[in-house]
This record gives C-alpha cells, sequence and structure tokens, in this order.
C-alpha cells in the first residue's frame, strides 16, 4: 500500500489546511490554528495526532526553532496533485455540459438550416453560435515544481484552458504573486486585437528577468482566445435549389455552387466577411460581384447575425439567384433571427 492510499479524508483536509495556511502567512502551523480552519469539529490532540501520522508519512516536517509544521517537497506534490485533479474533475463536467448543449443546439440550428431553405426556394446556411472579439477574464499562474508553471486562463463565456509552461529561472512565491497581478492588471478585459505590440512590450519590461515567462503566458493566452476558431460548424440546406434557376444551374457553375456549399474553408470566408463588417449586427446584401466568395459571385447572398448573449454569435445566409425576392428573404431573416435569440436565450437560462 502506498502513502496516498493511506491517507484518508481526514487526514487529506488536514494537510491541505496546513498547506492554505502556510501559504498565506509563511508561518510555521500548529493544531490549535487548523482547528480554527478545518470543519471536521476535531480536538487540537486529534488533529496533534493526525499531524503526526502526516510527518511520518513525510507530507510535512518540523523545523527545529518551531512548535508548527511546514509541508515537505513530498506535500506539496501531494497539494498540486489534489488541485490538479480536482481542476480536471471540474473541466471534464463543464465539458460535458457543453456537450450536451451543442447536441441540442446542432438539431435546432439543422432544422433552422431545413425550414429556411424551404421557405425561399434558395440555399441556406446557418453557423454555430462563436464567440467573436473574446475578452481574457482571469490568468492565474501557480508553480508546480522548479522548472513548470500550471497556467490557468478564463475567457469570455467562462471557457477554461489549463497548461503547463517551462520555466528556465525559479519565481520566489511573492515574484509568482507579483506575476498574476502584473498580467492581471495589464490584460484583463482585452480582446486579442488590443493585446498589441505596446501592451506586450510594456508587460514584458516591467516583468522584468521574467519577461520570458510573460512572452511564454501571452502565447498561451492568445491561442485560448482562438481556439474555437478551428472548430466553426456551418450547416447547410437546400443546395440543390439553385438547379431552379436557369442562370445558375449551368453544369459548370452549378457544380461550383454545390461545391461550395459543401465546403467549410470556403463558407468560412463568407460568415468571416460578415463578422468583419461595420455593420455585422444588421441584415447584409451582397450581390454578384460583392460577395466575399469567387464561387458566389453569380449569385446574391443575404446575411444576418443572430446573438447569444454578448460577444456569442451566428450568421444566418441565404445564396440565390441576383433576382431573388429580397422582400421575402429579409422578412423570413428577420423572423428566423427573432425565433432563433428566443429559443436560444431560453434554453440559456
Amino acid at each position: 500500500m502506498n502513502d496516498k492510499d493511506q491517507l484518508d479524508g481526514r487526514k487529506v483536509t488536514i494537510l491541505k489546511a496546513i498547506i492554505k495556511t502556510y501559504l498565506e502567512t509563511g508561518e510555521p502551523v500548529g493544531s490549535r490554528t487548523i482547528s480554527k480552519y478545518t470543519d471536521l469539529n476535531l480536538s487540537s490532540a486529534t488533529i496533534r495526532n493526525e499531524m503526526s501520522d502526516l510527518e511520518e508519512l513525510g507530507y510535512i516536517v518540523q523545523p527545529h526553532t518551531s512548535a508548527g509544521r511546514i509541508p515537505s517537497d513530498k506535500g506539496y506534490r501531494f497539494y498540486v496533485d489534489q488541485i490538479m485533479q480536482e481542476k480536471e474533475e471540474e473541466f471534464t463536467e463543464i465539458k460535458e455540459l457543453m456537450l450536451k448543449r451543442v447536441d441540442r443546439v446542432e438539431l435546432l440550428l439543422k432544422q433552422m438550416a431545413k425550414i429556411l431553405a424551404q421557405n425561399t426556394n434558395y440555399a441556406a446556411l446557418i453557423s454555430a453560435p462563436q464567440y467573436h472579439r473574446n475578452k481574457l477574464k482571469f490568468i492565474q499562474l501557480s508553480k508546480v515544481d522548479d522548472g513548470k508553471l500550471l497556467v490557468v486562463i478564463v475567457v469570455e463565456g467562462n471557457m477554461i484552458k489549463n497548461t503547463m509552461i517551462p520555466v528556465s529561472q525559479q519565481l520566489s512565491d511573492e515574484g509568482l504573486l507579483n506575476l498574476n497581478i502584473l498580467l492581471n492588471n495589464a490584460l484583463n478585459g482585452l480582446t486579442i486585437e488590443e493585446i498589441n505590440l505596446d501592451v506586450i512590450s510594456r508587460l514584458k519590461e516591467q516583468a522584468g528577468i521574467h519577461s520570458e515567462v510573460v512572452d511564454r503566458v501571452l502565447g498561451e493566452v492568445a491561442e485560448a482566445i482562438r481556439a474555437d476558431d478551428d472548430d466553426l460548424q456551418i450547416y447547410t440546406s437546400g443546395a440543390t435549389n439553385i438547379f431552379k434557376y436557369p442562370e445558375l444551374s449551368d453544369g459548370e457553375m452549378a457544380s461550383r455552387l454545390i461545391g461550395t456549399l459543401e465546403q467549410k474553408e470556403l463558407l468560412q470566408e463568407l460568415v468571416d466577411d460578415v463578422n468583419g463588417s461595420e455593420s455585422s449586427s444588421g441584415i447584409q446584401v451582397y450581390i454578384g460581384e460583392e460577395a466575399p466568395v469567387q464561387t458566389m459571385r453569380d449569385c446574391s447572398i443575404v446575411t444576418a447575425n443572430y446573438e447569444l448573449g454578448e460577444g456569442l454569435r451566428g450568421t444566418i445566409g441565404i445564396i440565390g439567384p441576383k433576382r431573388m425576392d429580397y422582400e421575402k428573404v429579409l422578412n423570413t431573416l428577420r423572423n428566423l433571427m427573432t425565433q432563433l435569440d428566443s429559443i436560444l436565450k431560453k434554453d440559456e437560462r
């Protein structure tokens, strides 16, 4: 039986309380202090016995000049492993909840695209909601060992990324605290576009000898904020409707259009253009050569964005001939946007 197996729930709680108290105060921790901080309702004598066992197992040590105890390297390792396991379990739960929600949203959007194509007799697309102009909410650096830091990054929408980064220089507890304060003060509330060279240069200058750590953290922040770029889901329906219009049903032209509606990369170009436009909050109409995708320049495209909370946005598009019934399309889009906003926001509550 290994040491970990010998740590029952009570010992784990007491060890965590010792480490947390020591991290806060920097002073050796006695049984009386622990009795105030835990909800075990144990006497100081019982806690002393448990602390003796923890010392015998090598998780805490007693400095020569004090009656209190401090964590050993082994104690810190157990503590960090516990934290990482707890965070991983939390992340798994969040991910499972998100996947359940994604399943519902996916079915809804596929159905919406189908209805849109049927109602208009044109081709339709809907992109799944994504965060745009993601803002950084929180950064936490924690020491794992002398050569590694755990970086926890939380961005708008409570998307969390945990990652390890190597560090070539040792960081004191005070240095780590100062870095956490520096990074959060400088970056919280900023989008990736706002974390520019001036911000980066100023941060690295303020970090001094730890500028390398800042550089690595910034790289992880950029990756976390852009994390969902490659996961964009776009659902299409009604591609064969284009054969109903002689000007689009020419063999080669129809083949190009249908091919485009099957290529995520090309559809993403359209979605990105819509989201990059100054009027991305309203309805946009692209006619012929105005289309951002080359293979759609014999068509008209009408797009609109639907919103799901601050920054979370998806795109709806209708692709048809230049002689499309614009009034009907605009009315259909407005109605669909209202329905989609209502359904998704209700689902969020």
